[in-house]
């Protein structure tokens, strides 16, 4: 897959799936794996971005399997970032697809 889509899309899938559970680190990048190869360094960078900029909060669960887990979960200010975020790739993805059915409808 072409790492530039990805990294594009990668904002909004994020938060799609800290709004459906919270998230630890490695949790969210497993669950980003069911559908995409993703590096764990790609995420973290971004979740700190995230938190500083107010869309996600941090609280930390004591773990069976060793340290405490800082958790992920998605904001108001997440939530409406989502939104937009929802509505730009419809757009966007919705423009794409055009493109692809006038080339198609050509050959």
């Amino acid at each position: 897959m072409n790492s530039q889509f990805k990294k594009g899309a990668l904002e909004l899938i994020v938060l799609l799936v800290i709004k459906r559970d919270d998230q630890y680190g490695y949790s969210l990048v497993q669950n980003i794996s069911r559908y995409m190869t993703i590096a764990e360094g790609t995420v973290y960078p971004l979740l700190r971005r995230l938190v500083k900029s107010g869309e996600l909060a941090t609280y930390y669960q004591p773990s069976t399997e060793g340290p405490a887990r800082k958790y992920y979960q998605i904001t108001n200010q997440g939530e409406q970032r989502l939104n937009l975020l929802l509505d730009e790739w419809q757009a966007f993805s919705g423009a794409v697809n055009q493109f692809i059915r006038e080339s198609e409808s050509n050959e």
